[in-house]
């Protein structure tokens, strides 16, 4: 019985913390744009293909995450601070983008409808797996949680690591359901509420880079002193 409540005990802690830096709601509302012109089944697929993608770097992190960054002799820290930096490009490319100006030649294109999959399934992986749905916040979190599973015999560790398994595997299932049925909650917003989300959502994701980025050099700079 303990061993259970330990393990569904991980498995909480695991979801709770990997929500945040995932934030699977706040980016498929991002990256909406770029999937917009999907029909339901593509859009189902692409939304597959993101969340196979970010389990994918989830259970690679919880397994050589650790032994990989020390065998290339890099630090978490610097890890936060590339991170960031991406992520704070990529929310500033989001803010200064002329969107309806997007929007109208996409719809004026005649291919935007039948080979816009084409044309975004080389951004499944980069830039939106990683690092805008699990990047440098995400291993961070993975890396810290496995760190504390880690303690106790080797039975408890693979409990412990099983339990994580499961969390990721959870929060990709809502990475998958929050990617494939965006257009539903965009709806009811109307096209006044779809833009000012956007512009909302692309200005905390600058602000996350900066948080991340802040960290990471935060943590570089107490190693130095």
């Amino acid at each position: 019985m303990d061993v259970a409540l330990s393990f569904l005990h991980l498995v909480f802690v695991g979801f709770v913390s990997l929500f945040p830096p995932v934030n699977p709601i706040g980016t498929a509302l991002i990256v909406d744009p770029l999937l917009k012109y999907l029909s339901p089944a593509e859009r189902r697929a692409a939304s597959m293909k993101i969340a196979i993608y970010c389990f994918s770097i989830c259970t690679m992190t919880l397994l050589v995450g650790t032994w990989l960054f020390k065998l290339f002799g890099i630090s978490l820290p610097v890890v936060q601070v590339a991170g960031g930096i991406l992520i704070c490009r990529m929310g500033w490319q989001l803010l200064s983008s002329n969107q309806d100006e997007k929007d109208s030649k996409a719809s004026a294109s005649p291919e935007s409808a039948g080979r816009s999959y084409e044309k975004v399934e080389p951004l499944f992986f980069y830039p939106l797996s990683f690092p805008m749905t699990t990047g440098a916040g995400t291993i961070s979190v993975l890396l810290t949680l496995s760190a504390h599973g880690t303690s106790g015999d080797l039975a408890t560790h693979f409990i412990n690591l099983g339990a994580l398994f499961v969390a990721v595997l959870l929060m990709c299932v809502m990475i998958f359901s929050s990617y494939a049925f965006t257009p539903a909650l965009l709806k009811r917003l109307g096209p006044s509420g779809e833009q000012i989300v956007n512009r909302l959502s692309a200005f905390l994701v600058f602000c996350v880079g900066i948080q991340i980025a802040t960290g990471g050099i935060t943590a570089l700079l107490k190693g130095v002193s």
